[in-house]
């Protein structure tokens, strides 16, 4: 059995009892941390609590070299942990049907998502968001300012008045050579980086809501225009951006009340 387990947005508290049980219970316990990871718990944090050891595998660990997981879970209870949700990223649902092709049963035990704390922190709603785009450093993609795709993405959903949900740019390092070197700090696009590029290259007066550290006890919400919110700082990682589409009355008030967005850039309420 292959057991994929979302382990939340925050810290190695975050996982479902279900996900903890599962975890606890397993033969080998493997990781990845490459697409999201958990700012409020190192490896060791997580070991300690769930009273396991984890294999922490990297990009090619997981995309190009699986068999160590999937041999293993051919005669023994595996566990592959992510943050977040367990499905979300691509490279999952491959490794998950690599799994059945090798006549692996697999399980699916579900996080919470950044999508869904997005729309609980901010009072928007969760079925008026569109398709969500993700924005890269400049350097990740070989050309200065905000991808082409993003803005497009963003406008195609305000054309049909739907929110967008922009994730931010992580890279861990040793992960890629285009991020920071094996050894030094992960990199994390803040919240006021992407306001500003978005700002630079988009629309500057557009509302914005920046959400920062998600599932942690201390969670951020300020909503302004993306000039304004470049201007800002939102404290540690991790952050995300919503550019709001047409805003229904109700979720006006909300984006007011929680996100102390001001009144002069809301619509009328």
């Amino acid at each position: 059995m292959l057991t994929f387990i979302g382990l939340g947005l925050h810290d190695e508290r975050s996982v479902t009892v279900e996900g903890r049980e599962a975890l606890r219970a397993a033969d080998r316990v493997f990781a990845e941390f490459y697409t999201s990871r958990l700012v409020g718990a190192t490896v060791a944090d997580l070991e300690a609590h769930h009273g396991v050891e984890i294999e922490v595998r990297d990009r090619a660990g997981v995309e190009q070299y699986p068999e160590p997981m999937l041999e293993t879970a051919e005669s023994e209870d595996v566990a592959f942990l992510t943050a977040g949700d367990t499905m979300i990223s691509t490279t999952h649902v491959d490794l998950r049907m690599r799994a059945a092709e090798r006549g692996v049963d697999t399980r699916v035990i579900h996080g919470v998502t950044a999508q869904s704390a997005a729309s609980s922190l901010t009072g928007l709603q969760n079925y008026r968001f569109g398709k969500a785009v993700t924005l890269p450093f400049p350097y990740a993609h070989g050309a200065d300012g905000v991808p082409a795709s993003v803005v497009d993405g963003i406008e195609d959903n305000r054309e049909r008045g739907l929110h967008t949900l922009v994730y931010l740019d992580i890279k861990v390092a040793g992960s890629s050579p285009a991020g920071p070197a094996e050894g030094e700090p992960d990199e994390f696009m803040t919240a006021s980086e992407a306001a500003g590029m978005l700002a630079a290259d988009w629309d500057p007066d557009a509302l914005g809501v920046a959400v920062a550290r998600a599932g942690s006890p201390d969670p951020v919400v300020a909503a302004d225009t993306l000039a304004s919110l470049s201007e800002r700082e939102f404290g540690g990682p991790l952050h995300m951006l919503v550019v709001p589409g047409e805003v229904h009355h109700l979720e006006a008030e909300a984006v007011g009340t929680l996100a102390g967005c001001p009144d002069e850039i809301l619509p009328e309420r």
